[in-house]
């Protein structure tokens, strides 16, 4: 997915079945990867994108990110569009909703406890191996050595989206020019994959999402630094002490 994958074990499972784990979740993610990716031209995405792959012939797993692409393209009035780019790229969903289902199978599986990041987006259950809740850096938009801020807890999904190494990547859909204003947008909530999309549209918004995000559904928060480095969020962001 062009992007660094991290995973945090913390339960006390014996080594060999700590590995195994990591193998299966790594394994999904190469799974994912082969079938999503925008940069590999035998994906089923690139495939289905060149119209060499008709989509009753395309993985369950593609179908059902389409369908749910086209929700979040109703639900966000065309904000959140997977063609924003000109050709098909669901990556806005894509990253999130693997890593949630990789959480979710890590738990399924007797693994509770655990931190998975996939460039960004980072799903935290239970605790860390001291006990503590997990801490999530939010990188700060300028200084990639640098945290804006820290969050904490035992059961986040955190999104972020903006600037970073690619610049201002995320489209605009309606000028079809990169999305100015909102140099980096986080999402927290119970859903990875709803929390990158909601990141995302946010984004491609501008300044208007400032206040498109204090309507999100219940569960879900923000934290915003604009293109001149003010940060506005929700107030009961769950902020490391």
């Amino acid at each position: 997915m062009g992007t660094a994958i991290s995973l945090d074990l913390a339960d006390d499972l014996p080594a060999a079945r700590l590995h195994e784990l990591a193998e299966e979740t790594f394994g999904w993610l190469r799974e994912v990867d082969g079938r999503f990716s925008t940069y590999r031209a035998d994906s089923e995405v690139c495939r289905l994108d060149r119209g060499e792959l008709p989509l009753t012939a395309a993985s369950a797993d593609l179908r059902a990110v389409l369908d749910r692409c086209a929700d979040l393209w109703r639900e966000t009035d065309g904000w959140f569009d997977a063609y924003a780019t000109g050709r098909l790229d669901p990556s806005g969903y894509v990253k999130g909703w693997s890593a949630q289902v990789a959480s979710d199978r890590l738990v399924a599986a007797g693994a509770p406890n655990h931190c998975l990041n996939a460039g960004g987006d980072v799903r935290v259950r239970g605790r860390s191996a001291t006990g503590e809740p997990w801490r999530i850096g939010v990188r700060h938009p300028w200084d990639p050595h640098a945290t804006c801020l820290v969050l904490t807890g035992t059961d986040l999904a955190v999104a972020t989206s903006g600037g970073y190494e690619r610049g201002h990547h995320v489209r605009d859909p309606r000028r079809g020019t990169p999305a100015q204003g909102l140099r980096s947008v986080t999402v927290v909530g119970p859903d990875l994959g709803l929390a990158d999309a909601y990141a995302t549209a946010a984004v491609a918004m501008g300044l208007a999402g400032i206040g498109w995000l204090d309507r999100l559904p219940d569960g879900y928060l923000h934290a915003v630094i604009t293109d001149d480095a003010r940060l506005l969020r929700s107030r009961t962001l769950p902020l490391a002490p």
